[in-house]
């Protein structure tokens, strides 16, 4: 599981994060996040023992993106993303980057299409075809471009396995409980069926940054996909 810090200072970041076991999950940190406290908060992160995702969905021309990569890597993160959308020369580029600083690369993640979006805003911008016709062929592309895999709602995860490979890392936000609200999420599924559909890592924020006792709301949807794989 991969915990977001959406939250709009380090302070209140690094508290949550206090909160969070490493061993248990990881821990994303976003725009909001990254630009308020900056590459200092990753630091700070990495000093508790969480491993970051850099979530900053890099999309620009390649050696703009390339450069990105590069500092995030330098950053010591564990996993950052890019906009699959920006095309295979900037995904190269990106991978070619993280792969040049020594030391472990992070892991390199295609954002497909956002969990945000349904069929009729694909529409709106004038993409055709639905969510997952996009999101099947950016996780295609992706791989082509050597990278680790993509960032699908898992809705898609079953279709996206197939169309890639086993080792073709899913990424899957839009992750909700039975009983929470969607939120400004389109597409979204519980962490069971998440994995059930073939997703790899789950982003599920505020199902555990909102409850009364976030440890508690993490460690029972633990229980509950240890059953699944028990069963």
């Amino acid at each position: 599981m991969i915990v977001p810090l959406d939250f709009p200072d380090a302070a209140a970041a690094l508290e949550m994060a206090a909160r969070l076991d490493p061993q248990l999950c990881r821990v994303k940190v976003g725009k909001e996040l990254f630009v308020a406290a900056g590459p200092a908060v990753v630091e700070q992160l990495h000093a508790r023992g969480h491993e970051v995702f850099l979530d900053l969905k890099f999309h620009d021309i390649p050696n703009t993106v390339a450069g990105a990569c590069r500092a995030a890597a330098r950053l010591g993160v564990w996993m950052v993303n890019v906009h699959a959308s920006g095309g295979e020369a900037m995904m190269r580029a990106a991978r070619e980057a993280v792969a040049s600083v020594p030391g472990r690369a992070p892991l390199l993640i295609g954002v497909t299409i956002l969990t945000s979006l349904a069929d009729a805003d694909l529409a709106r911008v004038g993409l055709a075809g639905s969510a997952a016709d996009n999101a099947e062929r950016l996780a295609r592309l992706t791989r082509e471009c050597g990278l680790d895999g993509v960032v699908c709602s898992a809705e898609e995860a079953p279709r996206l396995r197939q169309a890639t490979a086993p080792d073709f890392l899913l990424v899957t936000p839009g992750i909700r409980l039975e009983a929470d609200a969607r939120g400004d999420q389109a597409r979204v599924v519980t962490p069971v069926e998440a994995v059930r559909r073939g997703a790899d890592y789950l982003v599920i924020g505020r199902p555990i940054t909102s409850a009364a006792d976030p440890v508690a709301a993490l460690r029972a949807i633990q229980q509950s996909l240890k059953e699944i794989s028990a069963a």
